[in-house]
């Protein structure tokens, strides 16, 4: 970011510093904000208190896990007091889930296995809530079909929060560069995978493999994207030039309220409507009906910036 203080004869004005909760932010144009108003804040508490204890990022996001598969379970009952507990849980493991990434860029703690374990929490709970809701359904006379439209929102689920966190990612790149983005490629991922072996490496290379074929999946959806991609890492190795950043944040800043609007907090709160109302099943058709028609526009909207950007630099 250019230095804006500006030197005045009677006054010095400086730029105001972030403060320790702005700085354990992402950034700005990826908050949603239901997060910087709830989330966020309780996730940096957490995180403060974390940090004071020395409990590093990894293991909060495990015991999130944990909470996030519990709300799962409890929502299989259909009384709704124990709904609601669920409700709690799922909250709570949010926030969690908040708090360890917030931890690791207080701490500067970051690790490829802390992102692998980020990315799978989420699929953790909802494979849960997917399987109570099926279960729940059955209880309540639907027949074993029922587990078709909820294996097809399940993997709906998997391929929004995928794209939304790469999309996330690829926008974080453009404006802060590798330090202030996870962005990672699957030929780099595959170099480090063929260096495990199975004997020695089993439950790393396990882990790799998954995030290999995890990361071969975002790409396959955004070829322009990734031409895109290659090119800006071929032609800028050094850093990104000033009217790149400032040009691709300005026309790819709009998208990324889609990227909110397909993960956590739009699909929990139709989530909790219809468990309030005693419609479980409701929120597989949401899945696959309203968020899908979004996952979809908002790959092709990213796809014609990749491609118009892509253009501009090799013309």
């Amino acid at each position: 970011m250019e230095n804006l203080t500006k030197k005045i004869p009677t006054e010095k004005k400086e730029e105001p510093k972030s403060s320790a909760f702005e700085n354990s932010l992402k950034s700005s144009d990826t908050e949603e904000q239901i997060d910087i108003w709830f989330y966020r804040p309780i996730g940096y508490q957490i995180a403060l208190f974390c940090a004071k204890v020395g409990i590093t990022p990894n293991p909060v996001t495990i015991v999130s896990i944990f909470f996030g598969v519990a709300a799962g379970i409890l929502f299989y009952y259909q009384e709704l007091w124990i709904n609601v507990i669920g409700m709690l849980l799922l909250v709570f493991a949010n926030s969690l889930d908040s708090a360890d990434g917030q931890l690791a860029r207080m701490t500067n703690n970051k690790s490829r296995l802390g992102r692998i374990l980020d990315g799978a929490a989420g699929d953790f709970w909802f494979i849960a809530i997917h399987v109570a809701i099926c279960l729940r359904s059955q209880n309540e006379g639907w027949s074993a079909f029922i587990w078709v439209p909820g294996v097809v929102a399940g993997a709906s689920h998997v391929v929004q929060s995928a794209m939304a966190d790469y999309y996330r990612n690829v926008h974080l790149f453009f404006i802060k560069g590798t330090s202030g983005s996870e962005l990672d490629n699957s030929r780099e991922l595959q170099k480090e995978y063929d260096t495990l072996t199975w004997g020695k490496n089993f439950g790393m290379k396990l882990v790799a493999r998954f995030y290999l074929n995890y990361t071969k999946m975002q790409e396959s959806f955004s070829p322009n994207l990734q031409k895109l991609l290659g090119v800006v890492r071929e032609k800028y190795s050094s850093g990104l030039p000033e009217w790149l950043i400032t040009e691709f944040r300005a026309q790819n800043k709009p998208l990324m309220k889609y990227t909110n609007i397909i993960q956590f907090n739009t699909r929990v709160l139709f989530l909790f409507l219809w468990l309030f109302i005693d419609q479980a099943w409701i929120y597989f058709l949401f899945d696959i009906f309203i968020l899908n028609p979004i996952l979809i526009y908002m790959c092709v909207s990213q796809e014609k910036v990749s491609r118009h950007f892509y253009q501009k630099i090799v013309s």
